[in-house]
């Protein structure tokens, strides 16, 4: 992986991580954190979108599917908080 290839996917797990804390109430780990969610939430949206025939191309794809992918995760981290 290449340097420009390591920073863009650092960026979109950046953005991802960020928005799934703005929409998800109570969201948010400081910017490690939400880069942390954001990075592990693109790898969980990238296979439920795969499993279910939906491809999202682009930037902005790869931001969104990395976003429902964050908050899917932050929704199953709070019920595993919850136990």
């Amino acid at each position: 992986m290449s340097v420009e290839s390591l920073l863009v996917f650092l960026l979109v797990g950046g953005v991802a991580g960020w928005l799934a804390g703005l929409l998800v109430k109570g969201g948010g780990y400081g910017i490690l954190g939400n880069i942390v969610i954001g990075i592990v939430g693109a790898v969980i949206g990238g296979s439920v979108f795969n499993s279910l025939g939906i491809y999202a191309g682009g930037i902005i794809g790869s931001i969104a599917t990395a976003t429902a992918g964050a908050i899917l995760l932050l929704f199953v981290v709070r019920l595993i908080k919850r136990l």
